[in-house]
């Protein structure tokens, strides 16, 4: 349990760390970002927000709110409180046209900074829980690596940065939106902020 929660946490900090980010749109508060490398395709979206950066920290890591402004979140319930710093999550979500129903298990693990310039950390990644088996309704996805870092630009603001390592289970949700035939990544982030703020 551990290994997987300092792996959750150095794998999302791997991924915001590597170069060759391409900027694919700007918008007032939001910057959609994207990285390709071979078959895996990774995107950033960095949101500016109003509200001092351990509040944001403290609205984004309880993944039971996430319902409030991510319409992609059907359903969200606490499986396991691994500690203090470590949940474990069921989430379903909205079938998209033509998909069935998709289901997750992630732990999510939360970091506070040790130093002042580190941000505030929330990972997430799939895990397997036999307790929670694969159900006939919904198609069981997987989540390589994702989650915030939350750096603070000052007393009453921070940037909010969102990652996600796209794997084919998430695609569907994706594909539209980043060829620009679909604005959902733009809108969950205006919901996003609006939400924190």
């Amino acid at each position: 349990q551990a290994y997987l929660s300092y792996s959750n946490i150095a794998a999302l900090t791997h991924l915001a760390r590597k170069p060759g980010w391409d900027i694919t749109k700007t918008l007032d508060n939001i910057k959609i970002w994207t990285h390709e490398e071979g078959a895996v395709l990774s995107f950033k979206v960095e949101m500016q927000v109003k509200v001092p950066s351990h509040v944001a920290f403290s609205l984004l890591s309880d993944f039971s709110l996430r319902q409030r402004w991510d319409r992609h979140f059907l359903t969200c319930k606490v499986l396991q409180a691994v500690s203090e710093e470590e949940k474990i999550y069921h989430v379903t979500s909205a079938p998209m046209t033509g998909h069935q129903p998709r289901d997750f298990v992630v732990l999510v693990s939360q970091r506070q900074p040790c130093r002042p310039q580190e941000p505030y950390t929330v990972a997430v990644r799939s895990v397997t829980l036999r307790t929670v088996p694969p159900s006939p309704e919904f198609c069981r996805s997987e989540i390589l690596c994702a989650g915030f870092q939350i750096h603070s630009n000052s007393s009453s603001s921070c940037t909010v940065c969102y990652f996600n390592q796209v794997t084919s289970g998430v695609m569907p949700y994706l594909a539209a939106n980043l060829t620009g035939s679909s604005k959902s990544i733009e809108d969950t982030a205006l919901e996003c902020i609006k939400f924190l703020e």
